[in-house]
Protein backbone atom coordinates (compact mmCIF):
# COMPACT_ATOMS: atom_id res chain seq x y z
CA UNK A 1 0.00 0.00 0.00
CA UNK A 2 3.08 2.65 0.61
CA UNK A 3 3.88 2.31 -2.88
CA UNK A 4 0.28 3.43 -4.03
CA UNK A 5 0.43 6.38 -2.28
CA UNK A 6 3.76 7.05 -3.75
CA UNK A 7 2.33 6.70 -7.41
CA UNK A 8 -1.22 9.12 -6.30
CA UNK A 9 1.60 11.56 -5.64
CA UNK A 10 1.00 11.58 -1.87
CA UNK A 11 4.29 10.22 -1.15
CA UNK A 12 3.46 10.00 3.14
CA UNK A 13 4.58 7.18 5.25
CA UNK A 14 1.98 4.36 6.59
CA UNK A 15 0.37 5.68 9.55
CA UNK A 16 -1.82 2.20 9.88
CA UNK A 17 -4.14 -0.03 8.83
CA UNK A 18 -7.72 -1.08 9.69
CA UNK A 19 -11.09 -2.11 8.55
CA UNK A 20 -13.99 0.66 8.24
CA UNK A 21 -16.64 -0.17 10.44
CA UNK A 22 -18.87 3.22 10.45
CA UNK A 23 -18.83 6.65 9.46
CA UNK A 24 -19.15 9.36 11.65
CA UNK A 25 -19.88 12.47 9.40
CA UNK A 26 -18.81 13.92 5.67
CA UNK A 27 -14.69 13.54 6.39
CA UNK A 28 -14.40 11.41 9.38
CA UNK A 29 -15.01 7.78 9.75
CA UNK A 30 -13.91 4.94 12.84
CA UNK A 31 -12.16 1.77 12.60
CA UNK A 32 -13.13 -1.44 14.07
CA UNK A 33 -10.47 -1.29 16.15
CA UNK A 34 -11.95 2.21 17.74
CA UNK A 35 -9.40 4.70 16.65
CA UNK A 36 -11.34 7.67 14.77
CA UNK A 37 -10.26 8.94 11.16
CA UNK A 38 -10.02 12.31 9.64
CA UNK A 39 -9.56 12.50 6.11
CA UNK A 40 -6.64 14.98 5.66
CA UNK A 41 -6.51 17.82 3.48
CA UNK A 42 -10.82 18.65 2.37
CA UNK A 43 -13.40 20.34 3.37
CA UNK A 44 -16.88 18.66 2.93
CA UNK A 45 -18.85 20.68 0.32
CA UNK A 46 -21.92 21.54 0.95
CA UNK A 47 -24.32 18.74 -0.33
CA UNK A 48 -26.75 16.93 0.89
CA UNK A 49 -25.33 14.16 0.27
CA UNK A 50 -21.45 14.23 1.49
CA UNK A 51 -21.74 11.81 4.38
CA UNK A 52 -23.63 9.19 2.22
CA UNK A 53 -20.72 9.53 -0.33
CA UNK A 54 -18.18 8.74 2.08
CA UNK A 55 -20.09 6.18 3.65
CA UNK A 56 -20.45 4.46 0.24
CA UNK A 57 -16.56 4.53 -0.14
CA UNK A 58 -15.45 3.13 2.24
CA UNK A 59 -18.04 1.47 5.19
CA UNK A 60 -16.68 -2.19 5.87
CA UNK A 61 -13.66 -1.74 3.45
CA UNK A 62 -9.91 -1.97 4.85
CA UNK A 63 -7.96 1.12 4.73
CA UNK A 64 -4.40 2.42 5.07
CA UNK A 65 -3.63 5.85 6.65
CA UNK A 66 -0.76 7.95 5.32
CA UNK A 67 0.46 11.35 6.59
CA UNK A 68 3.55 13.49 7.41
CA UNK A 69 2.57 12.85 11.84
CA UNK A 70 0.28 10.44 13.68
CA UNK A 71 -0.51 12.32 16.57
CA UNK A 72 -3.89 13.01 17.24
CA UNK A 73 -5.91 16.28 16.83
CA UNK A 74 -7.58 17.90 19.49
CA UNK A 75 -10.25 15.20 19.40
CA UNK A 76 -8.08 11.98 19.85
CA UNK A 77 -8.91 11.92 15.53
CA UNK A 78 -5.53 10.24 13.60
CA UNK A 79 -5.31 12.54 10.50
CA UNK A 80 -4.51 11.08 7.16
CA UNK A 81 -4.72 10.75 3.70
CA UNK A 82 -6.60 7.11 2.69
CA UNK A 83 -6.26 4.67 0.51
CA UNK A 84 -8.99 1.48 -0.02
CA UNK A 85 -7.02 -1.46 -0.09
CA UNK A 86 -5.84 -2.36 -3.92
CA UNK A 87 -6.32 1.10 -4.91
CA UNK A 88 -3.63 4.04 -6.17
CA UNK A 89 -6.17 6.87 -5.39
CA UNK A 90 -6.86 8.04 -2.22
CA UNK A 91 -10.37 8.80 -0.84
CA UNK A 92 -10.16 12.60 -0.65
CA UNK A 93 -9.67 12.06 -4.49
CA UNK A 94 -12.55 9.90 -4.84
CA UNK A 95 -14.90 12.71 -3.19
CA UNK A 96 -13.07 15.60 -4.69
CA UNK A 97 -13.69 14.28 -7.98
CA UNK A 98 -17.35 13.55 -7.01
CA UNK A 99 -18.25 17.35 -6.15
CA UNK A 100 -18.63 16.26 -2.90
CA UNK A 101 -15.28 18.01 -1.03
CA UNK A 102 -13.21 21.10 -1.19
CA UNK A 103 -9.34 21.01 -1.78
CA UNK A 104 -8.53 22.52 1.92
CA UNK A 105 -5.49 24.30 3.23
CA UNK A 106 -4.13 21.83 5.47
CA UNK A 107 -1.53 19.99 2.88
CA UNK A 108 2.04 21.98 2.45
CA UNK A 109 3.36 19.21 0.21
CA UNK A 110 3.15 20.53 -3.80
CA UNK A 111 3.06 17.12 -5.15
CA UNK A 112 -0.23 15.30 -3.10
CA UNK A 113 -1.75 18.95 -3.07
CA UNK A 114 -1.55 19.28 -7.12
CA UNK A 115 -3.33 16.02 -7.05
CA UNK A 116 -6.19 16.59 -4.68
CA UNK A 117 -6.51 20.06 -6.66
CA UNK A 118 -6.51 18.37 -10.16
CA UNK A 119 -9.40 16.06 -8.75
CA UNK A 120 -11.31 18.99 -7.56
CA UNK A 121 -10.48 20.23 -10.79
CA UNK A 122 -12.31 17.56 -12.67
CA UNK A 123 -15.70 17.44 -10.99
CA UNK A 124 -15.47 21.32 -11.29
CA UNK A 125 -15.11 20.93 -15.17
CA UNK A 126 -17.88 17.97 -15.43
CA UNK A 127 -20.27 20.33 -13.13
CA UNK A 128 -20.29 17.44 -10.50
CA UNK A 129 -21.68 17.20 -6.77
CA UNK A 130 -21.29 21.52 -5.41
CA UNK A 131 -20.16 22.36 -8.82
CA UNK A 132 -23.38 22.06 -10.27
CA UNK A 133 -24.72 25.44 -8.96
CA UNK A 134 -22.75 28.95 -9.50
CA UNK A 135 -22.37 29.80 -5.97
CA UNK A 136 -19.13 27.59 -4.96
CA UNK A 137 -16.65 30.19 -6.14
CA UNK A 138 -17.38 34.17 -4.76
CA UNK A 139 -16.75 37.21 -6.91
CA UNK A 140 -14.24 39.31 -4.98
CA UNK A 141 -16.38 42.12 -6.10
CA UNK A 142 -19.34 41.28 -3.77
CA UNK A 143 -17.87 41.56 -0.58
CA UNK A 144 -21.56 41.35 1.30
CA UNK A 145 -21.75 37.52 -0.40
CA UNK A 146 -18.08 36.80 0.82
CA UNK A 147 -19.38 37.84 3.92
CA UNK A 148 -22.19 35.75 4.67
CA UNK A 149 -20.35 32.73 4.56
CA UNK A 150 -18.06 34.29 7.88
CA UNK A 151 -16.40 31.54 9.27
CA UNK A 152 -16.87 28.85 6.22
CA UNK A 153 -14.05 27.67 4.32
CA UNK A 154 -14.90 29.69 1.13
CA UNK A 155 -13.24 29.88 -2.06
CA UNK A 156 -12.73 33.23 -3.86
CA UNK A 157 -12.31 34.62 -7.47
CA UNK A 158 -11.32 38.09 -8.70
CA UNK A 159 -8.57 40.60 -10.01
CA UNK A 160 -5.57 41.99 -7.60
CA UNK A 161 -6.39 45.55 -7.41
CA UNK A 162 -3.31 46.80 -5.10
CA UNK A 163 -0.96 44.47 -3.00
CA UNK A 164 0.29 46.93 0.13
CA UNK A 165 1.96 46.33 3.63
CA UNK A 166 0.89 47.76 6.49
CA UNK A 167 3.48 46.79 9.62
CA UNK A 168 3.93 42.82 9.13
CA UNK A 169 1.04 42.59 7.18
CA UNK A 170 0.51 42.56 3.58
CA UNK A 171 -2.93 43.32 1.88
CA UNK A 172 -4.27 41.83 -1.49
CA UNK A 173 -6.53 44.59 -1.97
CA UNK A 174 -9.75 43.51 -4.18
CA UNK A 175 -11.42 46.74 -4.05
CA UNK A 176 -10.33 50.50 -3.02
CA UNK A 177 -12.08 50.48 0.52
CA UNK A 178 -10.43 48.81 3.08
CA UNK A 179 -13.20 48.69 5.19
CA UNK A 180 -15.65 47.41 2.86
CA UNK A 181 -14.26 45.12 -0.11
CA UNK A 182 -12.93 41.62 0.30
CA UNK A 183 -8.85 41.62 0.93
CA UNK A 184 -6.67 38.75 1.45
CA UNK A 185 -3.76 39.13 4.17
CA UNK A 186 -0.21 37.38 4.57
CA UNK A 187 1.71 37.76 7.36
CA UNK A 188 5.46 38.75 7.19
CA UNK A 189 6.27 35.42 8.51
CA UNK A 190 5.20 33.85 4.95
CA UNK A 191 7.69 35.64 2.90
CA UNK A 192 10.05 33.27 2.76
CA UNK A 193 7.91 30.70 1.51
CA UNK A 194 6.85 32.78 -1.01
CA UNK A 195 10.16 33.82 -1.41
CA UNK A 196 11.28 29.82 -1.60
CA UNK A 197 7.99 29.43 -4.34
CA UNK A 198 10.05 32.85 -6.48
CA UNK A 199 7.00 34.75 -6.25
CA UNK A 200 7.40 38.38 -5.02
CA UNK A 201 3.94 39.10 -3.69
CA UNK A 202 4.20 42.35 -5.94
CA UNK A 203 3.71 40.84 -8.91
CA UNK A 204 0.33 39.77 -8.04
CA UNK A 205 -1.31 43.03 -8.91
CA UNK A 206 -4.02 43.38 -11.97
CA UNK A 207 -3.59 39.51 -12.06
CA UNK A 208 -6.53 37.63 -11.14
CA UNK A 209 -6.29 34.78 -8.54
CA UNK A 210 -8.23 32.15 -6.39
CA UNK A 211 -7.68 31.79 -3.10
CA UNK A 212 -9.35 29.24 -0.75
CA UNK A 213 -9.70 29.81 3.13
CA UNK A 214 -11.71 30.61 6.21
CA UNK A 215 -13.73 34.27 5.65
CA UNK A 216 -12.98 36.47 8.60
CA UNK A 217 -14.78 40.04 9.06
CA UNK A 218 -12.93 42.89 10.51
CA UNK A 219 -15.41 44.46 9.49
CA UNK A 220 -14.74 44.11 5.23
CA UNK A 221 -14.32 40.54 4.68
CA UNK A 222 -10.90 38.33 4.51
CA UNK A 223 -9.02 35.33 4.02
CA UNK A 224 -5.55 34.55 5.86
CA UNK A 225 -3.49 32.60 3.76
CA UNK A 226 -1.14 30.36 6.13
CA UNK A 227 0.17 28.34 3.09
CA UNK A 228 1.28 29.53 -0.40
CA UNK A 229 -0.74 27.17 -1.71
CA UNK A 230 -3.60 28.49 -1.16
CA UNK A 231 -3.37 30.97 -4.02
CA UNK A 232 -3.80 29.96 -7.60
CA UNK A 233 -3.41 32.02 -10.90
CA UNK A 234 -6.20 31.93 -12.74
CA UNK A 235 -4.96 30.24 -16.35
CA UNK A 236 -1.94 28.30 -14.44
CA UNK A 237 -1.97 24.56 -14.12
CA UNK A 238 -0.77 24.41 -10.41
CA UNK A 239 -1.48 26.57 -7.41
CA UNK A 240 1.82 28.38 -6.05
CA UNK A 241 3.87 26.18 -4.11
CA UNK A 242 7.35 26.69 -1.73
CA UNK A 243 9.68 24.18 -2.58
CA UNK A 244 10.97 21.25 -1.11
Amino acid sequence: MPELARAAGCAFDMLGEGRVAEVVDARSFRLEDGREVRLLGIEPASTANAKQALAALVTGREVSLHGEDDAPDRYGRQRAVVFLAGSNTSVQSLLLSQGQALVSTEIADKDCSATLLSAEGEARRAGKGTWAGPAVIKNAKSPDDILSGIGRFTLVEGKVLSVRQAGATTYLNFGHNWTQDFAVTISRRMMPAFESAGLALKSLEKKRIRVRGWVEGRPSPRIEVVRVGQIELLGADLPLHASD
